[in-house]
C-alpha cells in the first residue's frame, strides 16, 4: 500500500489567503505566489471524463481516475459529504511534490508554533509553492531557537472554496490510499472547524479511513483484497495513534517537571525519542497489518516531527469509540461527531467525548 509518508497529503490552506491580503499571516508576496500557482493549476484543467474516454489514456490511469470518480460519488450520496464539483476535473502538474510545508515548536514544549489564515484560524503549519522559501522560513524559525519539520506535500485543499482538481501528484497512490484521500478531503468541505486543525485532520482521518472502508467493502465485497486492505490501514492508524498517544503523555510529562534545567529536559528527551522509536520497531510495527509507517524509525524526531505526525492521529479512538457505540453505523457516527462539534467550538473534543458519557439518569 502506497500511502503519502506522514499524511502529506495534509491541507498546505494557502488559497484561503487570498481571501484577505491584509491578514497577519500573510505577506503581499507569499500571496501573489499562492494565487499565481492556483492560476496555473486551475488552467490545466480537464474534465476526468473526457480523459477516461480518451483511447490514448493509459489503462492504470484511467482505472485510478475511474476510481476517484466513483468515491467521490459514493462520497456525496452514501456518506452525505460536500462533493461540489471537486474531483471531476484533472490537473497535471510538473513535479511529484506541489507544495513544501513548514512546522515548528518550542524545543522544551509540545505545542505547535502557529500561523493564522483568515476563515480558518490558526494553523500549525505552512506551505510553500517554492522550496527556497520553505528553507528560508525553517532557518528563520531555527534561529529563534525552534525545533522545525520541512516535509513535501501531494495535494492542497481549499476546503470547498474552489472546485479542487485531481492533480496528478495524487496518481502514484495505491487504490486504497486514493480513495481513502478522496473522501478526507471532502469532508474538509463538509466539516471544517475554524481554529481547531488537529481536530479537523484527526477527524478527517477517522472519515478517510472508515469511508475507505465502506465504499471498497459495499463495492467490492467483505471478502475482497482492496476491503481487507483498507480495514487493514484503518486498525494500523488505531494502533499508531495509540502509540503516539502514550509517546506524547510521555513527552509532556518530562516538559512539565519542575525539578530538571532546561539543557536537562532536552538531554533526557533524546532518550526518550530513541526509545521510543526502538519500542516501535520491536513491538507495534510487527502488529501492523499494511505497515506505512516505516519512516518513523528513519527519521529523526523533534517536537516539530512529533506534532507534524500527532496531527492526524490525536485521540482517533474517540472517533472509533463513537462509531462502536452506535453499533458499526458509519454514517450515524460521523454525523454525530460533527452535531457535538459544532455545540463546543472551544474544545470539539470534549464534545465529542460527550456522546460516550451516559446522561444522569439515562
Amino acid at each position: 500500500m502506497n500511502r503519502p509518508p506522514l499524511r502529506t497529503r495534509a491541507r498546505a490552506l494557502l488559497l484561503l489567503a487570498l481571501l484577505s491580503v491584509t491578514g497577519a499571516a500573510c505577506s503581499p508576496a507569499y500571496v501573489m505566489r499562492a494565487a499565481w500557482e492556483e492560476a496555473r493549476i486551475l488552467n490545466r484543467r480537464q474534465p476526468i471524463a473526457r480523459i477516461v474516454s480518451d483511447t490514448a489514456t493509459d489503462w492504470e490511469t484511467r482505472d485510478k481516475l475511474l476510481l476517484v470518480l466513483q468515491a467521490r460519488q459514493f462520497a456525496a450520496d452514501s456518506l452525505g459529504l460536500n462533493a461540489g464539483d471537486s474531483y471531476t476535473l484533472f490537473s497535471r502538474v510538473e513535479s511529484d511534490t506541489l507544495v513544501t510545508v513548514v512546522s515548528a515548536a518550542p524545543k522544551d514544549q509540545f505545542r505547535p508554533h502557529t500561523w493564522w489564515f483568515p476563515i480558518v484560524g490558526s494553523v500549525p503549519y505552512k506551505g510553500y509553492f517554492d522550496p527556497e522559501d520553505a528553507a528560508r522560513e525553517q532557518q528563520r524559525l531555527e534561529a529563534r531557537g525552534y525545533d522545525t519539520f520541512v516535509r513535501p506535500s501531494a495535494a492542497f485543499s481549499t476546503l470547498g472554496w474552489f472546485n479542487d482538481p485531481l492533480l496528478s501528484t495524487l496518481l502514484r497512490y495505491d487504490r486504497v490510499s486514493l480513495a481513502n484521500t478522496v473522501i478526507h478531503e471532502l469532508f474538509h468541505n463538509t466539516f471544517y472547524a475554524s481554529g481547531q486543525a488537529i481536530f479537523n485532520e484527526s477527524l478527517a482521518n477517522f472519515v478517510g479511513g472508515r469511508g475507505a472502508i465502506e465504499f471498497f467493502c459495499r463495492r467490492d465485497g467483505p471478502s475482497s483484497e482492496t476491503c481487507r486492505t483498507a480495514q487493514g490501514a484503518w486498525d494500523d492508524d488505531l494502533l499508531f495513534g495509540a502509540f503516539m498517544e502514550q509517546l506524547v503523555t510521555d513527552v509532556k510529562a518530562l516538559y512539565a517537571r519542575t525539578d530538571l534545567t532546561r539543557d536537562e529536559k532536552l538531554a533526557l528527551r533524546e532518550r526518550l525519542f530513541a526509545d521510543a522509536q526502538r519500542r516501535f520497531a520491536d513491538e507495534v510495527r510487527p502488529r501492523l497489518k499494511v505497515d506505512t509507517f516505516g519512516s518513523f524509525t528513519r527519521e529523526p524526531l523533534n517536537n516539530a516531527t512529533l506534532i507534524a505526525r500527532h496531527i492526524y492521529y490525536d485521540r482517533l479512538h474517540l472517533f472509533e469509540d463513537v462509531y462502536r457505540a452506535r453499533g458499526g453505523d458509519f454514517l450515524r457516527a460521523m454525523d454525530d461527531i460533527v452535531a457535538a462539534a459544532r455545540t463546543n467550538k472551544a474544545d470539539p473534543y470534549a464534545a465529542v467525548q460527550a456522546l460516550l458519557t451516559p446522561s444522569v439518569g439515562g
